[in-house]
């Protein structure tokens, strides 16, 4: 009988990828959702546990049993600081206990950010340290990890899509200054990682910081990788912080009448930070993950991927 692993934020760009790689690990694959769930979406036959993780009823069905948990659902855009709470916070409070109530507490991993590391530069940031520290006080009772990603990218992905399409029309856009640096990771390499932490026991207790194992990128560097992957050219144009940050607070504005943003203040101060540069090497050292899709490989991909399906 194979061991079951529940997954929430399944259907989302990470999930999704996650769920296909446990699944093909030979793992009984039992995911959380709101609405059926074709399983064709992951090519993987899934059971679905219908409800959502505000439902104790959901949540202890979904855990069931389970040997392991996997928790990626959360909100990367919301109308106030509450809202990123109740979703990146107070939930995985609510799965940690239930998990740490179990007569065999499952494994535990959760998908964090590294944003959690610079806690002050915006409300998302800030809700997942809040999770982070919400998950650690479930108890001793728990063997967690906690994943912190950089910026992932990878098919299906829509949040970097707007720089591939920029790129694409010969336009590089320099987000930050001269000398910021980030890391990046392909969702792939993402989800080996996690496949790996519920592998190795020597990953519990492990905050980790994860990307591809290029020490952190500039601007430059990545406009001239996708412009690669395009086959062209792309010319470099910096916009000053003044331009997203006014946009930013219009819609700010238009949150308050229940426009959900994207672009917020907090997400410009986000993508201005000088230093998001990932250091892997605790995780490669407690488990046997290695990224393995370089960066200019992954952009080669990811814009094949958009291409065959009509978003370039």
């Amino acid at each position: 009988m194979r061991p079951t692993v529940a997954i929430t934020g399944a259907t989302g760009f990470i999930g999704a990828h996650v769920v296909r790689r446990l699944a093909a690990d030979g793992w009984h694959v039992r995911i959380l959702a709101r609405r059926p769930v074709d399983p064709a979406r992951f090519a993987a036959e899934v059971e679905t546990v219908r409800g959502d993780l505000d439902d104790q009823v959901s949540l202890q069905r979904l855990l069931d049993g389970a040997v392991a948990v996997v928790h990626i659902a959360g909100l990367i855009k919301a109308r106030s600081r509450a809202e990123f709470f109740r979703a990146n916070a107070e939930a995985v409070g609510r799965l940690a206990r239930i998990a740490a109530a179990a007569p065999r507490p499952p494994r535990f991993v959760l998908m964090s950010s590294l944003a959690a590391r610079e806690p002050t530069l915006s409300d998302y940031a800030a809700s997942k340290l809040a999770g982070e520290e919400a998950l650690i006080a479930a108890g001793d009772a728990l063997h967690w990890s906690i994943l912190r990603p950089p910026a992932v990218y990878g098919p299906g992905d829509r949040a970097t899509l707007f720089f591939f399409q920029a790129v694409g029309r010969g336009i590089g856009p320099l987000l930050g200054a001269e000398n910021a640096r980030l890391s990046l990771i392909h969702v792939e390499d993402l989800a080996d990682a996690v496949a790996a932490l519920l592998a190795d026991e020597r990953g519990a207790g492990l905050i980790a910081e994860i990307d591809d194992g290029g020490g952190g990128y500039g601007w430059r560097e990545m406009i001239e990788a996708a412009a690669a992957a395009f086959g062209r050219r792309a010319r470099t144009v910096r916009v000053p912080m003044a331009v997203p940050y006014a946009l930013a607070l219009a819609n700010q504005a238009l949150a308050r009448i229940g426009y959900t943003p994207v672009l917020t203040p907090g997400k410009v101060r986000e993508f201005y930070h000088h230093d998001w540069v990932c250091d892997p090497g605790p995780l490669m050292a407690r488990t046997a993950w290695r990224p393995a899709v370089p960066l200019r490989q992954g952009f080669a991909s990811t814009v094949a991927w958009y291409r065959e399906h009509g978003w370039l």
